[in-house]
């Protein structure tokens, strides 16, 4: 693993308070540093202000990026948006930042041509994790990037795909559960081993898609309490997965630790 990415979807970012948020992001670069990883720290919200604030704490305390989700609930415009990322990234020039696209989550799509106007004008916003689900969107953003903008898939199940049209690699929800194989898949891909890449891909698709029979991270946060890895604690409004969820899962489980 190369990277974590404290505070983003998975970790339940929208309900830390900010104190929390800054100690998660504190420890991950702790950990991540000594063992030669990167931190690209959840800095994101549906204030332009709040969002400013997180971004300089996270460089502070040491990540080495922000990841900033589409302001949510607002629902701003394409030019709300530019503005919003436009005033973040001056806030922290010397500090890089990755887009991040969710528009399932926020009710608001970063398009192509925006994401790429971002890119061109603010040397500092350096990345995108898109997990628009559109792959013309995420096409025409490959193909007009300037060179240096790095391209992430936000989807699992999406990551080969993207690498073969050109992508930079994955921002994760699997990785939480199988990191090594995960990583390998990554890896595969990017040195062109489309056979093992394929193989990888394969074995762990029936728990990328597992992982959203429920509303995510549910579904992780159980495979991993039955992995030993940590307790089923979610904050309302999100709750544990149902009984009939927790049987599918433990039979995915099963059958991707032993393919």
């Amino acid at each position: 693993v190369k990277l974590l990415v404290p505070c983003g979807t998975t970790g339940e970012s929208a309900t830390m308070t900010e104190a929390e948020r800054l100690n998660v992001i504190r420890l991950a670069v702790e950990v991540a540093h000594r063992r030669e990883a990167k931190v690209i720290a959840g800095t994101g919200s549906n204030s332009t202000a709040a969002t400013i604030e997180f971004t300089r704490r996270a460089r502070e305390l040491g990540a080495d990026a922000a990841l900033v989700v589409a302001p949510y609930y607002n629902k701003p415009t394409q030019a709300g948006l530019y503005a919003h990322f436009s005033e973040v990234a001056k806030s922290v020039t010397d500090f890089p930042i990755m887009l991040y696209n969710v528009p399932g989550r926020t009710a608001s799509n970063i398009s192509a041509e925006t994401t790429l106007r971002l890119a061109a004008d603010h040397p500092n916003i350096v990345a995108t994790k898109e997990a628009s689900g559109d792959l013309s969107q995420v096409m025409a953003i490959l193909a007009g990037r300037p060179k240096g903008f790095k391209v992430f898939s936000g989807d699992d199940a999406t990551t080969l795909p993207l690498i073969a049209l050109g992508a930079d690699g994955l921002v994760s929800v699997i990785a939480n559960e199988m990191p090594r194989e995960t990583s390998r898949m990554v890896e595969k891909a990017l040195d062109g081993a489309w056979t093992a890449a394929r193989k990888l891909h394969f074995q762990l698709l029936p728990l990328m898609e597992a992982n959203f029979i429920e509303s995510s991270p549910a579904p992780c946060k159980f495979v991993m309490k039955e992995m030993g890895l940590l307790e089923e604690n979610l904050r309302l409004p999100l709750v544990p997965v149902t009984k009939e969820t927790q049987g599918i899962l433990k039979k995915v489980m099963h059958e991707v630790t032993l393919s």
